[in-house]
């Protein structure tokens, strides 16, 4: 098979928007606490300096985060939450009107009054698990909807790692929940497998070598891999040296059917790409 790239079309605000897959998601972090301190933004210019320097290297989506997902976070709440949001996305939408902006939140109120003031896509690390209205929200806005697989939440996630089978257990729990979603009337879906949520390091090394076991489900498949632990751990570095191993782990993703690349560095993540386009690669 061919490994250039494929083009898939979303729902963007009700227009389709061509997005040529594989392509690269922008990490924009507004929390104080997101596990990689380096990532972090708080003022507005900073804010909007960050953002547009991964438009220019060229990532298709930036995904804005308000409230950190690391093992053990403590959710501040809606109203903070939405009070970082608010604070700087109108700036962001105004300066970058024709940027695709992802939401990462699984509460379904911060997500309703962010598609409002123009977000495009939610992005839900709990596939609507931790809050039932989320499916709502997402089947009356008709954006398209990012799930993910987690077991619990992410101050007590990792003490849920007990697998049989996990390739297995989250391709079950994908079909079942994609099944929801379509009989719900929601057509745009991307699968995320969750590394590093609820699974160990050596669970996590599974999932990537075993990653194409996941294009079964015919939606876009999103790797979220950019300088977790799983890499700082093997190689026994500090996250602010594993650039180099996550751009490893993103080339081995698009080796194994990876859609979307969510990364802190994208012009490295845009190259990984590049270079793999010019491969001939059977998934």
């Amino acid at each position: 098979m061919e490994s250039g790239s494929r083009k898939y079309l979303l729902n963007i605000r009700g227009t389709l928007r061509e997005l040529q897959l594989p392509c690269v998601m922008g990490i924009l972090n507004i929390t104080p606490d997101s596990f990689y301190e380096a990532s972090r933004v708080d003022e507005i210019e900073d804010v909007l300096s960050k953002c547009g320097q991964m438009l220019r290297e060229g990532a298709a989506i930036i995904d804005i985060g308000a409230a950190s997902t690391r093992p053990g976070a403590i959710y501040p709440g809606a109203k903070i939450e939405l009070q970082r949001l608010q604070k700087v996305f109108p700036k962001l939408r105004k300066q970058f009107p024709d940027a695709i902006f992802s939401i990462d939140t699984w509460n379904a109120e911060v997500a309703e009054r962010m598609i409002d003031m123009g977000a495009d896509i939610i992005n839900d690390i709990s596939s609507g698990e931790l809050d039932p209205h989320m499916l709502n929200v997402i089947v009356r806005s008709k954006v398209p909807y990012i799930i993910m697989h987690m077991r619990g939440q992410p101050e007590n996630m990792q003490q849920f790692t007990d697998y049989i089978n996990i390739v297995s257990e989250i391709n079950t729990y994908f079909v079942e929940k994609i099944r929801e979603l379509r009989l719900a009337g929601i057509s745009d879906i991307i699968i995320d497998p969750g590394f590093g949520f609820s699974k160990t390091i050596e669970q996590n090394y599974e999932l990537l070598g075993r990653l194409n076991e996941f294009l079964l489900h015919g939606v876009p498949v999103l790797v979220g891999l950019s300088r977790k632990s799983m890499i700082s751990k093997s190689l026994g570095c500090s996250t602010e040296e594993t650039l180099c191993g996550t751009t490893a782990a993103n080339t081995i993703a698009l080796m194994n059917g990876a859609s979307l690349l969510r990364v802190h560095d994208a012009k490295a993540a845009v190259d990984a790409i590049a270079i793999f386009k010019n491969i001939q690669y059977p998934l």
